[in-house]
C-alpha cells in the first residue's frame, strides 16, 4: 500500500485554494461583502502560493505538473492530478482488491 500522507498538504492546500476561489467568486457576484473579500482574498493567495510550492517540493515532479500549479484557482488540483502515483513511477499497477 503507498504512502499517501506525503501529498497530503498539497490535497488541502489546492481544495482551499478551489474553495476559496469560489467564495471570493460567489461573493463578488452576489452580496459583494467587503469584509469576505479581505478574509478570504489573503486565505486563497497563501493556499496558492502553498500549493505552488508543494509541488516543487514533490520528489516525483514533472514540468508539466509544475506548469499546471501556477494556474490561479485550479492549478493545485490540476497538479494533483499531474503528478504522477508511486506506483507509476515503479511500473507496477495498483491492485484493487
Amino acid at each position: 500500500m503507498p504512502n499517501n500522507t506525503a501529498r497530503r498538504p498539497l490535497r488541502v492546500a489546492a481544495t482551499v485554494e478551489l474553495v476559496s476561489l469560489i467564495v471570493l467568486l460567489t461573493n463578488l457576484f452576489t452580496v459583494h461583502v467587503p469584509a469576505i473579500a479581505s478574509l478570504t482574498g489573503p486565505v486563497h493567495g497563501c493556499a496558492y502560493l502553498f500549493s505552488i510550492g508543494a509541488v516543487i517540493r514533490d520528489r516525483q515532479r514533472t514540468t508539466a505538473a509544475v506548469a499546471l500549479a501556477v494556474i490561479p484557482g485550479i492549478g493545485g488540483m490540476l497538479a494533483l492530478r499531474g503528478l504522477p502515483t508511486p506506483q507509476a513511477r515503479a511500473g507496477t499497477a495498483p491492485q484493487t482488491p
